[in-house]
């Protein structure tokens, strides 16, 4: 749909549901600028998978990374001690932003958990999408994104986007000035 007045974006990547109706562009530049705690469900201990990446990447940018894993509960990634679900999160740690590494499937039972402890952002990665999941979270009151990546997104509004998905230095898409 083309249409001027449309609010949905396509997706990101051809696989996912077309017209996925998310955060534009500049409310997810302010949710980036605005929570800076991020509990991210589904993270891997293991640096080779996409969440471990943006992980690293996000801590990098000065954000608290709080892991949250069933299988990995009472280890540590990245220096921060793991937690089974968002219920076991120290209310002390204020989440501000649920970012789901889980299938489409699984994102009800998150959601359900991010309602309870009151996260204002419900944030699932590239690919993931649930739409009924999406509309129950905006009924409680919580901003959505829905199949973006935080990494990608946080490197796209900040300058640290290129064609290797990181600002190497050698192939940017920043200009000098001068």
């Amino acid at each position: 749909m083309n249409d001027s007045t449309n609010t949905t974006e396509s997706c990101a990547v051809p696989w996912a549901t077309q017209n996925v109706a998310t955060a534009g562009a500049f409310e997810r530049l302010r949710l980036l600028q605005t929570y800076k705690t991020i509990a991210m469900v589904g993270l891997s201990a293991d640096p080779m998978r996409p969440s471990h990446f943006a992980a690293i990447y996000m801590q990098s940018e000065g954000y608290d990374i709080i892991p949250v894993n069933p299988r990995l509960a009472g280890q540590e990634i990245l220096g921060q001690p793991v937690y089974a679900s968002l219920l076991e999160i120290p209310k002390d740690r204020n989440v501000e932003i649920v970012d789901v590494f889980r299938r489409s499937e699984d994102v009800p039972a998150v959601l359900d958990e991010a309602i309870a402890i009151d996260a204002p952002v419900f944030w699932m990665q590239l690919g993931i999408v649930n739409e009924d999941a999406a509309a129950r979270a905006r009924a409680a009151g919580m901003d959505v994104v829905m199949n973006r990546c935080v990494k990608i997104e946080h490197a796209r509004f900040f300058g640290g986007l290129n064609l290797v998905g990181m600002n190497t230095g050698v192939i940017t898409a920043r200009r000098t000035i001068g």
